[in-house]
């Protein structure tokens, strides 16, 4: 059952925070290789209860509309609290073929006691599974997000944080993985939600927020898309600036070139067939593939993989998908850079990626160059796409917080 809060107008604009482009002090820094032995280690801790939110009178129609909202916990680490206030949303957003869906997810506002109009940050987390536990809203509570220190980060600056579940990762159905559009409609709405808030409201989180746009991996993905939709899907948000990085944005090439991790390529199977159930993913599956499936679908990331491993493709099917020209059709339609985004990008991406190709980045950057839009491009030698997120975080971040602050960039396309 959902908790409904009651909604307020948004609040009279108040003046931007002093420095809040400024780098923060330095704090602890988890890795993801430490923070993923945690989620593993620690898939039992019970979640905190939540105090009783406020009933609202009507559900939300509008995308980015707040349906309900819950008081949760950001922790970084299990056990060790944050000075921060938390809550777990759920709103509306627009699915694959532009129907209105529901999505959930959490808005994080520093307890730090300023004044003024806070900065939001519309983060789209990486890969973490299909299954609902393996939702960002479920770990934060627990302190196994993969992600926290990276959104600890945003908090420090005295950013407000806006992290989307995806369409289906907390809520009912599948969760459509790497599908383009509805990835980026719940980025933007995450923003849209966290404004309608009225806790963060008050915490400073209005409608004059300047918004800034991030992922890496399948959140690159998510933040590319958003960029691409925000000028005529989310005009009201005042994006300052979008950081991608180790963006898939062409999965279609991807999959056609073979090889690649079979656990993600189901994954990403899974998700389309979630979106399009006219793809019929279970009449491409034998006995075998149809098993693997069905764990997929109730695990997170690291039991994806142990669901996968030593297994090919062909041997968990009867034919490739990838050989059907509506599959093609799908995924050629998740491709990025068709688009200019309209905003700032910085796209980052590891030279020795071996998950995401480089090529795929190098490309992207060059589609969108060649549409006039600003891209700030910078590769992270020798990083594979564990590495690439860790060293390409801050200085991401360092770019957004220069965008927000009202620095220009002229980008590096020449």
């Amino acid at each position: 059952m959902h908790v409904r809060c009651v909604l307020r107008g948004p609040t009279t604009p108040r003046r931007v925070m002093q420095n809040s482009g400024s780098k923060p002090t330095p704090w602890r820094r988890l890795t993801l290789a430490v923070a993923a032995v945690m989620a593993a280690a620690a898939p039992g801790l019970a979640v905190p209860g939540t105090a009783h939110a406020q009933q609202q009178s009507a559900p939300a129609t509008r995308p980015g509309g707040l349906i309900s909202a819950e008081p949760s916990l950001f922790r970084v680490m299990p056990g060790i609290p944050t000075p921060t206030s938390a809550w777990k949303v759920l709103y509306r957003s627009t699915d694959a073929n532009g129907n209105p869906d529901e999505v959930s997810g959490t808005v994080i506002v520093p307890d730090d006691g300023r004044s003024g109009t806070r900065p939001l940050l519309t983060y789209a987390v990486g890969t973490v599974g299909i299954a609902d536990q393996c939702a960002p809203s479920a770990n934060f509570p627990k302190g196994t997000s993969i992600e926290a220190s990276e959104i600890n980060a945003a908090l420090q600056r005295g950013w407000a944080v806006a992290v989307t579940d995806y369409q289906g990762l907390g809520t009912p159905g599948d969760h459509t993985y790497l599908v383009g559009r509805p990835e980026g409609t719940a980025v933007l709405d995450a923003a849209r939600a966290a404004q309608r808030l009225p806790e963060a409201q008050r915490a400073g989180v209005t409608t004059d927020s300047p918004v800034a746009v991030m992922g890496y991996s399948q959140g690159g993905h998510a933040s590319a898309w958003a960029a691409e939709l925000a000028r005529t899907y989310a005009p009201d948000l005042h994006i300052k600036g979008i950081a991608s990085g180790g963006v898939p944005a062409d999965e279609l090439k991807s999959a056609q070139a073979g090889g690649g991790v079979v656990g993600l390529q189901l994954m990403v199977a899974i998700g389309h067939d979630a979106a399009y159930p006219e793809l019929n993913l279970d009449s491409y599956l034998n006995d075998e593939g149809r098993a693997v499936v069905t764990k997929l679908r109730g695990g997170c990331v690291l039991d994806d993989a142990l669901a996968t491993f030593g297994k090919s493709l062909d041997e968990l099917t009867v034919r490739n998908p990838i050989e059907a020209p509506d599959w093609q059709k799908r995924l050629a339609a998740d491709k990025l850079g068709t688009r200019a985004p309209g905003y700032p990008v910085y796209l980052y991406h590891g030279t020795a990626d071996e998950i995401v190709s480089y090529d795929l980045g190098q490309q992207l950057r060059s589609d969108w160059c060649s549409r006039g839009n600003v891209v700030q491009w910078q590769p992270i030698p020798l990083a594979n796409h564990a590495a690439g997120a860790v060293a390409g975080a801050t200085p991401a971040m360092d770019w957004l917080a220069a965008r927000i602050a009202g620095q220009p960039t002229q980008g590096n396309c020449d």
